[in-house]
């Protein structure tokens, strides 16, 4: 790799992690007056601020995750026609990005929305399919968690089979460990009876009741108010 396709490859990358870091969850959150990573299930995504703002703004959430998983890709193909894989760097960068965002302290979601916006990138038709597959996951596991890691495995796997380009399925495939990582406490919480089900969606109260959520959202609000 030469000079010049190095600082491209540097730039792709920091054009993604950067526009990860950037974290519609924990704006809402802070514009409504709480620290999404330190509320409900602390995590800084679409489906912590549809416990602690609702549905609206949960799916608000998303969709800004998803566009920007999207536009990081697009840019830097824009930017970097010559550079083969200019997308996908940093399309993988900003799924990092959004996981481990450095104006959060690290603290960041985990990835599925955005992991969603690089099948986007790729056409309209491939994000369909990729969300039709999650669902179909998501269904037969009751479980988000488990569509999310899931897709960061079945994606690249894709991708490496209709385009026949297995150095871009590699580099689509760098965050799946770092998904699995910050998907670790959701298994447990499987193990345990206390994580959310995909049911979670349209029976919100009743969910959050089983596992807890409920009592641990007013048991912080409680502890904001007398602080």
């Amino acid at each position: 790799m030469n000079e010049a396709i190095a600082v491209r490859v540097v730039i792709s990358a920091l054009i993604g992690y950067l526009l990860g870091c950037i974290s519609p969850s924990f704006l809402i959150g802070k514009r409504r007056g709480y620290d999404v990573r330190e509320t409900g299930s602390k995590n800084a995504g679409a489906s912590n601020t549809i416990i602690m703002a609702g549905k609206f703004a949960g799916v608000l959430v998303a969709v800004l995750d998803i566009l920007k998983a999207a536009a990081s890709w697009w840019i830097a193909a824009a930017l970097f026609p010559e550079l083969e894989f200019a997308g996908q760097i940093a399309g993988a960068a900003c799924v990092l990005g959004h996981m481990f965002p450095v104006f959060l302290g690290f603290r960041g979601g985990k990835g599925f929305a955005c992991l969603g916006g690089l099948a986007l990138a790729c056409g309209p038709a491939t994000f369909l399919l990729m969300v039709l597959l999650a669902a179909i996951i998501g269904f037969a596991s009751s479980y988000i968690c488990i569509a999310a890691v899931s897709m960061s495995v079945v994606f690249p796997l894709y991708y490496a089979l209709t385009t026949g380009s297995w150095l871009g399925a590699l580099i689509l495939l760098l965050p799946s460990p770092f998904m699995f990582y910050k998907h670790r406490e959701n298994f447990q919480r499987i193990a345990a009876g206390q994580e959310l089900k995909l049911s979670f969606l349209w029976k919100n109260e009743s969910e959050m009741n089983r596992t807890g959520h409920i009592a641990a959202v007013e048991n912080e609000a409680d502890d904001e108010l007398q602080a």
